[in-house]
């Protein structure tokens, strides 16, 4: 049994970041259902069929196709809507209201319902109605302008931040919060999740943060001790053309560190008080090029048992390839296939939240789109006849 199990969730998403949080609760036994548009020119074929089933962001979930652009499909979605506990809606502010099914107007017939928009700027304000991505809403966080080495442009790193450890787990934990919220009150409420203010709100998190209010230091690219300056947290190359990454912030694994690789005299580079925002100088700069010596010494995999054993932070740069066939990752399955009654196993990342008594699942691979579509209205009580005249209109696929 999930500890989810009996909610049920509505979600309008067309980009994955905003159906993560729908994935992230029905891994944990929501019943989520995908409302997406009729699409009659849709690809087909095996290689489309392959694909979508291993969609990540859209397993565990249901998929019924509704145009939400026509006055059938509308009061279709309302009444979906009336006996739902939570909507994901990821449009831009105003897209809802056009389609009569903002907050306001579906709160009105069922006020029990979480209503979770994810935007890149919010509900109101100057921007909100900008269009951006990932890499926007990073350079306007401040975040994209201290990722990487101080004298090249910044290093954009994938779409993680903005859109996934921002909008989606934020999106994720909002639903969460305003469920607890009406077990206390009985009502539900709207959750305004903006990809910008959880940028800024990551950032602030980040160690080189830490004195801009209080002492107005501001940090800059490349510098701060995790900037990749210094010697103690850095990545290395190995014999081998390898990469490793060493991350000792704490003096005494930093030791440890320089005892492994025969040179106890560098311990004395460790990290100081007054590094959060400056690079580091010459005499640490030269530390770092003594060690990239001595690593380019072994190879990757001989280094990385050697270090372990000396109790040191450090890690093995992967491709994906080598990252699905790590012992740590398989043991805790974060690889697992899944079975298709029709398409045999389909491999997906396993759940990463590990619940004791309620763990979450993966129970289904990602749906074709409309594969639940005359299953939903049936339970609806929409009748044979009528579902076939809704295909005909374009109401549904």
């Amino acid at each position: 049994m999930g500890v989810l199990d009996g909610i049920k969730i509505l979600e309008l998403a067309r980009v994955p970041p905003a159906e993560m949080p729908g994935m992230l609760l029905a891994d944990m036994g929501a019943d989520v259902l995908k409302i997406e548009t009729p699409e009659p020119d849709r690809p087909a074929g095996p290689e489309w069929v392959r694909r979508t089933l291993h969609a990540f962001t859209n397993r565990n979930k249901r998929s019924m196709t509704l145009n939400l652009k026509s006055p059938e499909g509308q009061a279709i979605f309302r009444r979906l809507a009336a006996g739902a506990d939570v909507l994901v809606e990821g449009f831009r502010p105003g897209v809802m209201k056009r389609l009569g099914a903002d907050y306001a107007a579906l709160a009105q017939a069922n006020p029990r319902l979480v209503y979770c928009s994810l935007s890149g700027f919010g509900q109101d304000g100057p921007y909100k109605s900008y269009p951006a991505h990932d890499m926007n809403y990073l350079s306007l966080a401040g975040v994209l302008g201290l990722i990487g080495e101080a004298d090249r442009k910044p290093a954009i790193p994938l779409n993680l931040v903005a859109d996934y450890a921002g909008a989606s787990l934020h999106g994720a934990l909002g639903i969460m919060l305003a469920l607890f919220a009406r077990e206390r009150t009985g009502r539900g409420q709207h959750v305004d999740v903006a990809y910008l203010d959880t940028t800024v709100s990551l950032l602030a998190a980040t160690p080189n943060m830490r004195f801009f209010f209080s002492d107005g230091m501001a940090p800059r690219r490349g510098e701060g001790f995790l900037g990749g300056s210094y010697p103690y947290y850095a990545i290395y190359e190995t014999r081998d053309g390898k990469l490793l990454t060493i991350g000792c912030t704490e003096p005494w694994l930093w030791e440890n560190f320089c005892k492994a690789i025969g040179r106890p005299d560098l311990a004395r580079f460790a990290r100081q008080p007054d590094q959060f925002v400056r690079a580091a100088n010459t005499e640490e700069e030269a530390a770092r090029r003594e060690i990239e010596a001595i690593i380019r010494t072994r190879d990757r995999d001989e280094w990385y048992e050697l270090l372990v054993k000396a109790d040191v932070c450090v890690g093995k740069v992967y491709d994906v390839e080598e990252m699905v066939r790590d012992p740590q990752i398989t043991h805790r399955q974060m690889i697992v296939d899944v079975q298709h009654p029709v398409h045999g196993p389909v491999r997906q990342v396993g759940v990463a939240i590990k619940l004791s008594d309620t763990p979450g699942s993966v129970r289904s691979a990602a749906p074709l789109a409309s594969e639940h579509t005359d299953a939903v209205l049936k339970d609806l009580g929409v009748g044979p006849g009528e579902i076939a005249q809704l295909r005909e209109k374009g109401v549904i696929e």
